[in-house]
């Protein structure tokens, strides 16, 4: 019995030296890992912003250009109904017997030449009367 707690002991011993050198060696480890990470730690730092600005600039291409697809969609679905509903505006006014703009400029382009042709008349009205004098 004696030899057995003896043999216990001595295993005790071995077991506690290889328990508390693992623990110096995770220690040791854990030091040199605090180490690296400090000398390494501005590159990596540095190179993670790098990544986050690439990334962040891909990502907002890829949403400017789905933005202005969808835009472009937009704008030709609502020309389509701003063009319809002048027609429909243009119909009810004709209907109505309302001049359109064209109507319009074309009187006034006529009422523009009778002016100048009735000038030109009284001009021609006035230097006979001045001869005949």
């Amino acid at each position: 019995m004696a030899k057995k707690l003896k043999a216990l002991a001595k295993h005790d011993d071995n077991l506690a030296a290889t328990i508390r050198e693992s623990a110096n060696q995770i220690w040791l480890a854990g030091l040199g890992a605090f180490a690296k990470a400090q000398a390494e730690g501005q590159k990596v730092f540095d190179a993670l912003v790098a990544e986050g600005q690439r990334v962040q600039e891909e990502t907002k291409t890829a949403a400017d250009e789905r933005i202005a697809e969808i835009k472009s969609r937009g704008a030709g679905a609502w020309d389509k109904l701003e063009k319809v509903f002048e027609d429909r505006v243009a119909r009810a006014l004709h209907s109505l017997n309302v001049p359109t703009r064209k109507d319009i400029d074309t009187l006034s382009k006529r009422v523009h030449e009778l002016t100048e042709a009735t000038n030109k008349m009284l001009d021609e009205k006035s230097a006979r009367k001045v001869v005949a004098k």
